[in-house]
């Protein structure tokens, strides 16, 4: 039976949804404190196992996957997240601290990892021509994940308890991502060409390559760079910027935790919007783009007092870091094809483990030395500065490679034209 590509991609969109539940763990930080009296540092080690291993194990896993297909690689994370987030609940009602950090963070982050990947590069192939939009849906669920979870766990630990409600939602997580699972498939020969020759945007790769020969290019590290720089200084936004916004802008508390909430929906909707845009202007300008508008907002942040602009500066930077990550596995298929997409989107994926240990490390330090953010938006500065630098490189590079090409197709077809004449 033909499979349906929408479905498809609601079925990547179920997968992304759950496993993007896990970054609501704030909402049980304070509880979990109140109930068992943990620290909140030892809480917040269990997130920061998750997130560290989520990045590492899709470069590790990345091989795996693309041999087992992304169903089998599914339902593998599937059951790993499910566990993980099940597992925690046991945790609870044992006392054990080291037990959470071994289910929620361990298995949560093992399960995550494979699960970011599994679907991506399934997706691309099925939207040939909308690459960036077909990224940009997937990341949009992982995105949002935790904008439908931390209402959800924060009424049902009210209601059934702090380890009940792991419970129900590890088996919610399982179910779900196990429906997509069942569902996802790459497409067999014929199944887009329809779609193809219909869409209005034509997307071909300038290489195809394997992950070994597309970690030889410059090009795979200059998107690997300018990566790091925009999940970090993402990140680094992220983890101080109620604290920052109070101190530079002077917004209360509630406006700022207003803000926190209202950032949330610039991640998830920067993700779809910058991914959907990128399938016209190119992947290589919307990078372009994203550090022209953070390298404006970081320099000006500091003198900012007006709320208005300080906030909006703000979320332009959060949109950019989704977008981010929407535009990565889009950009990579173009640069290197989708021979072994899923190997190297995990490669480059070790960006978001590096990512999220150096930008609150940098912004923490600098805090406790200067005695004030302001210093933070100066050293952004010069790493968004050389990303930029990075960003116009390889977008020349690109239209290099794709003029070769275009001039390889027409000599080609001109060699050939006279043998059917």
């Amino acid at each position: 039976m033909k499979k349906n590509r929408w479905l498809i991609a609601a079925s990547a969109i179920s997968i992304h949804l759950s496993i993007g539940g896990a970054y609501a763990y704030s909402v049980y930080k304070n509880p979990i404190a109140t109930e068992l009296g943990w620290d909140a540092s030892q809480i917040t080690i269990a997130f920061t196992i998750m997130m560290g291993l989520a990045g590492f194990a899709a470069a590790l896993f990345g091989g795996i996957v693309e041999k087992l297909g992304p169903r089998k690689a599914a339902m593998v994370a599937a059951v790993l997240f499910g566990l993980g987030q099940g597992g925690a609940g046991v945790a609870i009602l044992s006392d054990s601290v080291v037990l959470y950090w071994l289910t929620y963070g361990l298995l949560s982050g093992l399960g995550m990892g494979i699960g970011y990947i599994a679907p991506v590069s399934t997706l691309v192939k099925w939207f040939p021509n909308r690459r960036g939009l077909a990224t940009g849906m997937a990341v949009l669920g992982f995105g949002s994940g935790a904008l439908i979870t931390a209402p959800v766990a924060a009424s049902l630990m009210a209601a059934i308890g702090i380890a009940n409600t792991y419970f129900v939602l590890g088996v919610s997580y399982f179910i779900l991502m196990m429906l997509g699972a069942l569902y996802i498939a790459p497409p067999k020969p014929g199944d887009v060409e329809e779609a193809t020759v219909s869409g209005k945007v034509k997307t071909q790769e300038i290489a195809q390559m394997s992950a070994r020969e597309a970690v030889k290019t410059k090009q795979f590290w200059m998107l690997w760079a300018m990566h790091l720089i925009n999940v970090t200084s993402g990140l680094m936004m992220i983890s101080v910027a109620s604290p920052m916004a109070q101190e530079i802008a002077g917004l209360s508390v509630a406006a700022a935790a207003t803000m926190v909430g209202l950032m949330g929906l610039f991640n998830g909707g920067g993700r779809l919007i910058w991914a959907a845009a990128s399938d016209y202007i190119g992947r290589q300008n919307v990078f372009v783009i994203f550090f022209v508008i953070q390298l404006i907002a970081f320099m000006t942040l500091p003198f900012t007092t007006n709320v208005i602009i300080f906030q909006l500066f703000i979320f332009l930077v959060v949109s950019c870091y989704g977008g981010g990550f929407s535009n990565l596995p889009a950009f990579a298929s173009d640069l290197f094809g989708t021979k072994q997409l899923g190997v190297i989107h995990g490669y480059l994926l070790t960006t978001w483990s590096l990512g999220g240990i150096f930008g609150p490390i940098i912004v923490s330090t600098i805090r406790e030395a200067a005695n004030s953010y302001v210093p933070v938006f100066y050293v952004f500065s010069i790493l968004i500065a050389i990303s930029f630098g990075i960003s116009l490189l390889l977008r020349s590079d690109v239209n290099k490679m794709k003029k070769q090409r275009v001039e390889k197709q027409a000599q080609h077809t001109g060699e050939r034209s006279p043998a059917h004449s």
